[in-house]
């Protein structure tokens, strides 16, 4: 195996599929992942918070005071790989056991309001998995959880088994997120991971325990080191011991691959061929818990995609690298992964130019992530200094600037038939080469109202040859609060000037 890897963290690879560039896992990003189906199985639970702050120890006992100030709820445990599959933009469903009590209804409810769909098996007498954190400041005080680890009914089984086959046609990949709560038995791991497998859907696993045996069969197991170390004997410091003894299971267990979380680290791959790689990316550390979730998930959604393995890892750790920077149990969202990948490898030119569906979700990505949106549009037929100069402009107004340019067929009607010069797609091409711009649109009407309308842009700039009366969209920005701005022009400058000169210049 042959792998490439360049500064950004995500690029590109040479392995099991080829070549896969950043622009392209960003398509895939933007396009709801072409709307592939993930089912997670597994011990669902309800992550519960209570956020304080410590100003005294209690005088009857030697622990401190938390002062309550808010309480939250997160869905955790195979809850949360499903948000996070839901958050990456995929479709979510998940499957598990709940109690018939109110924690079991908050987590359905929290789960269908984040687009996840829940097939949660009630059963009686036994309570909903919850972890109660108490919080002082960002320190965590105490965890009380409330569970059980004792096998449920039989017929409980059976209806969480019967639903799930129900669902194999209709998915394309299934996560196994076992936290040892008593919902993945060895016999339960042994029929779904056959089931899914007749289906001829991938499965990925996150283990628990000593007992790999039960994921015999799976896709990959996704251990992280200690639990691997566990596993092979070893302590976690042979790392190099471990992850060689980690090679041994795959074939032992009849794996296509070993995916193991190394925290700080990243992610290796372990295959019969050999091992791979993917570094962590370095950031503010507040929280790990979920980071496993949210590796599991990512690896599940691109590579259901046909995103190479090794690919899907440094996503994966990308995404790892996010969650771990917020506090608690939180999934990741496809905003902040896009945000990251453009910030270590920089928006390549290609996936600058965008059409409207695309573009919308841009936008939207940007604006959750804090950005104002900038709008200017124009023909850009021969670039020159005084297109360069009103580009420039736009970066003083807003941090994102959009760039609108008129068809070929637009163009000619309204500069006659000898025009354009530059054809729509090389103005595109070299329009979005700059790093004055974030994103290009083509636009076939004569103006761009409908594009304006839109993306409902907070700033509309144009040249010093346009009054505010004459700009095409500033009542519709003013509408919604939106600046429109006059910038002055370069004077001497514009493509008509160039075509007369060069002209002149044939004639002579």
């Amino acid at each position: 195996m042959i792998s490439k890897v360049n500064n950004s963290g995500v690029h590109r690879s040479e392995g099991r599929s080829g070549i896969v560039h950043l622009h392209e896992i960003v398509r895939l990003l933007e396009s709801g992942w072409a709307d592939k189906h993930i089912l997670v199985v597994g011990d669902v639970m309800l992550d519960k918070y209570i956020h304080g702050s410590v100003d005294r120890i209690s005088p009857e006992a030697p622990v401190p005071i938390v002062q309550a100030t808010r309480r939250s709820e997160q869905p955790g445990g195979a809850a949360n790989v499903a948000m996070n599959v839901a958050g990456l933009g995929a479709r979510a469903t998940v499957v598990g056991f709940a109690g018939d009590d109110e924690d079991g209804s908050i987590l359905a409810a929290m789960l269908k309001a984040s687009g996840v769909e829940a097939h949660l098996v009630t059963v009686p007498g036994k309570p909903t998995t919850s972890k109660l954190r108490i919080l002082g400041g960002s320190q965590q005080m105490m965890r009380l959880d409330i569970e059980t680890a004792t096998p449920r009914p039989p017929e409980a089984y059976t209806a969480l088994l019967e639903g799930l086959i129900s669902l194999l046609p209709d998915v394309d990949g299934v996560i196994l997120s076992d936290y040892a709560k008593g919902t993945l038995t060895a016999e339960n791991c042994r029929s779904i991971i056959a089931a899914a497998r007749q289906a001829e859907v991938p499965v990925m696993v996150d283990p628990k325990g000593r007992d790999f045996l039960r994921y015999r069969g799976a896709t990959t197991i996704s251990p992280n080191l200690k639990e691997l170390a566990l596993v092979t004997g070893h302590t976690v410091g042979e790392v190099k011991d471990v992850l060689e003894s980690g090679r041994s299971l795959v074939a032992e267990l009849g794996l296509e691959y070993l995916t193991v979380t190394l925290g700080e680290r990243g992610i290796a791959i372990l295959d019969e061929e050999g091992e791979f790689d993917a570094p962590a990316i370095a950031r503010q550390v507040f929280d790990v818990s979920g980071a496993g979730d949210t590796v599991i998930a990512t690896m599940a959604v691109a590579t259901a995609c046909g995103v190479t393995t090794e690919d899907a890892a440094r996503l994966a750790n990308v995404a790892a690298g996010i969650v771990v920077g917020k506090l608690g149990t939180v999934p990741i969202a496809r905003h902040e992964l896009v945000a990251a990948l453009t910030e270590f490898s920089g928006t390549e030119t290609p996936e600058k130019i965008l059409d409207l569906d695309r573009l919308l979700v841009r936008v939207a990505e940007w604006r959750a992530s804090g950005h104002t949106v900038v709008f200017t549009n124009g023909c850009f037929d021969i670039l020159h200094v005084g297109h360069i100069a009103l580009l420039e402009d736009c970066r003083r107004f807003g941090t994102k600037v959009i760039v609108g340019i008129n068809s070929d067929a637009s163009v000619s009607g309204l500069k006659g038939p000898s025009r354009p010069i530059v054809g729509e797609r090389e103005r595109a091409r070299i329009l979005a080469a700059l790093a004055a711009t974030d994103a290009v649109a083509i636009f076939d009407a004569p103006t761009p109202i409908d594009l304006i309308v839109a993306l409902r842009p907070d700033a509309l700039v144009k040249g010093g040859d346009y009054t505010e009366e004459s700009v095409v969209g500033a009542h519709e920005v003013k509408s919604w609060g939106g600046r429109v701005v006059i910038v002055p022009t370069v004077e001497g400058f514009s493509t008509t000037n160039i075509v007369r000169k060069l002209a002149h210049s044939a004639d002579r």
